[in-house]
Parts: C-alpha cells; sequence; structure tokens
C-alpha cells in the first residue's frame, strides 16, 4: 500500500488561509518522484490527464483534535478515455487557492500503465492526511 508523503511548504498554506472545509482538492499524476520541499503543482512534472476522467476529489470530512487535523476523502477511480502516459505517483493538491500549492503524495512502487477503458482507484480511505 503507498504511504502518504506530506509536503512541508503545505503546512503554510494551511496557516495562510487554506480551508479544508470547502476548498476543492485534485490530483494529477507524475512519473518523476516528488521532493517534500515543492509547494506548488507547477513544481511537478505532471503527466498529461487529457485522457482521464475527471481528477476532482471529493471532501468527506476533516476535524481537528490533539493538535492534528485529519483529511477525509472519497476514494476517485480514474477511467481512461484513450491511453494514457505512464505515471508512478498520485499528487493531491488544493485547486481553490492561486498557482494549487500541493498538499503530499503517494508513491505506487512501480510504473502504471492505463489503456482505453481501463481504470484506475484511488483509494483515499486508506490513508490518514493529516497536518500536524
Amino acid at each position: 500500500m503507498a504511504a502518504w508523503n506530506k509536503y512541508l511548504p503545505w503546512v503554510e498554506y494551511l496557516v495562510e488561509g487554506a480551508n479544508l472545509g470547502s476548498d476543492q482538492f485534485a490530483v494529477a499524476l507524475t512519473n518523476t518522484a516528488p521532493t517534500n520541499t515543492h509547494s506548488l503543482l507547477s513544481q511537478i512534472t505532471a503527466i498529461d490527464m487529457t485522457n482521464l476522467s475527471s481528477r476532482a476529489v471529493t471532501t468527506t470530512s476533516h476535524a481537528a483534535s490533539g493538535g492534528t487535523h485529519d483529511l477525509v476523502l472519497a476514494d476517485l477511480t480514474l477511467t481512461a478515455s484513450d491511453t494514457v502516459p505512464t505515471f508512478r505517483y498520485v499528487v493531491l493538491y488544493d485547486d481553490t487557492i492561486a498557482n494549487d500549492p500541493v498538499c503530499g503524495w503517494w508513491d505506487y512502487g512501480g510504473p502504471v500503465d492505463m489503456l482505453t477503458s481501463e481504470t484506475f482507484l484511488i483509494d483515499f480511505s486508506a490513508y490518514t492526511m493529516r497536518t500536524a
């Protein structure tokens, strides 16, 4: 199972006005290993997602307790309408804030290829996205 990796600058965006309850989150896919010092989507070498279904993510809930804030997202299934470039990493970003700050990423451990009509499930329920 892929582990959640937080981008360090994301904490600053939370302090400066990100709203986990109302902001729209989305995913980008990349085949280039992220580094935890990236702060914006433009710093990620994202693949072309033209042939994929919507990458918008639904927030199920969020809650603060004991100095941490947990974000719960609904699972997302991406469906290919044609061949999709190879990727390995799924990056979560805040699509509401200008310049799309990146929150974190998951490493799927190897190349993922998708052909026409294939699906890829991002099982967010398997992860705790904790902003501590």
